[in-house]
């Protein structure tokens, strides 16, 4: 997969969007090519968290339950 393309790739650029515009050192044209590019990539990270959220609820579903064991099972002697 392309690096550019993963979930951390994409919300890092949008948190650098985010920086820049505060920043206000930016021309008014710039800034509307950032807002738009940071409503496009906020839409794609949302759309992967609900897909994600999706899953998880579908296995929870099933019946699928994270079983927690001690680490160190002589703890529990």
């Amino acid at each position: 997969m392309n690096k550019k393309n993963t979930f951390e790739a994409k919300l890092a650029r949008l948190e650098e969007i985010v920086n820049t515009l505060d920043s206000d050192t930016i021309a008014l044209e710039e800034s509307s090519k950032l807002f738009e590019e940071g409503i496009k990539l906020s839409k794609e990270l949302s759309e992967k968290l609900n897909e994600v959220k999706f899953k998880v609820d579908a296995l929870k579903e099933k019946g699928a339950e994270l079983v927690l064991e001690p680490f160190d099972k002589e703890e529990n002697a």
